[in-house]
């Protein structure tokens, strides 16, 4: 996987993300949701290499030739998820049918005070659950994220939700580590997506939708060194109001020892990969890393 997301992802979302900011925060979400319509067309229409990679998933994940309505498509979920960020964040979950699968995993970690990893990916939301701390049963969420790329996007988010600022661990800083085992330790869900590399993460190689792309070692690494359980987390848009956070239980310990470190962290990499795939399988217009992915 290349890591040119380091570089594109705050040109792009950024842009969209303050245009579908302005326009929520004046229209409502029902006006707003009739105006995704020309700004998806207009994303389409002017944005060549995130287009050709729109195209170029869409051919892997749905098994033929894509075509620009699907792409269209695509750009019309990923609009609509910002869209009903505004409103997650500003706690108006009232707007949305949102229904869990798995809330029992996460249940039975709170009722023992245990923290954990939720292991994401920029498929669907995160936030839909970040915000609403697991329908609205205020647990606690944090999210460990790499903010250097995405500085202007923080600023419209934070402005939205001024707290917000105070759910981020920062990756990179002198002491992310010991602040995420602090928060796991006092039974804190410390979110973090899986699918995009950083500069210095250890690679792993996976098959993924019928060829090999690159994933970061990282949060593997990071579970093993917490000795928490991971649980892995998909909050896909569904169309209309409507979303699905699925929950499930990747392991309840990795663990690894100087000699089988590598070992283990691809094997249970490739694991959230399978996983990842299916999920991209049963949600295809959710998945929102557009460019080239594969290489």
């Amino acid at each position: 996987m290349s890591r040119s997301w380091l570089r594109q992802a705050e040109r792009g979302s950024y842009l969209a993300l303050r245009l579908i900011t302005w326009i929520a925060l004046r229209c409502g979400r029902r006006v707003s949701r009739v105006l995704l319509y020309p700004i998806s067309a207009y994303f389409v229409l002017f944005s060549g290499a995130s287009r050709r990679a729109s195209l170029d998933y869409l051919r892997r994940v749905r098994a033929h030739k894509a075509n620009w309505l699907d792409v269209f498509r695509h750009y019309h979920s990923f609009s609509a998820t910002l869209l009903d960020r505004t409103y997650f964040l500003r706690g108006r979950h009232d707007l949305f049918d949102i229904r869990v699968h798995g809330a029992e995993i996460i249940q039975r970690m709170a009722e023992r005070g245990q923290g954990c990893l939720l292991l994401g990916s920029h498929l669907g939301s995160f936030d839909v659950m970040r915000a609403m701390g697991i329908m609205q049963q205020r647990l606690p969420i944090k999210v460990l994220m790499y903010e250097e790329n995405a500085k202007k996007i923080n600023s419209v988010l934070n402005a939205i939700n001024p707290g917000l600022a105070d759910s981020v661990i920062a990756i990179g800083s002198p002491d992310a580590l010991l602040k995420v085992k602090e928060e796991t330790d006092r039974g804190t869900l410390v979110g973090i997506l899986g699918d995009r590399v950083m500069f210095d993460d250890k690679l792993v190689s996976a098959t993924f939708l019928g060829s090999e792309a690159i994933f970061p070692g990282g949060p593997m690494l990071l579970a093993s060194a917490l000795k928490v359980p991971v649980v892995l987390c998909f909050g896909l848009y569904r169309g209309g109001n409507r979303y699905d956070i699925h929950l499930e239980l990747l392991a309840e310990r990795i663990e690894t020892s100087r000699r089988d470190r590598e070992q283990a962290v691809t094997y249970w990499t490739r694991k959230y990969v399978e996983r990842l795939e299916h999920y991209c399988r049963l949600a295809p217009y959710n998945w929102f890393n557009f460019y080239m992915y594969w290489v």
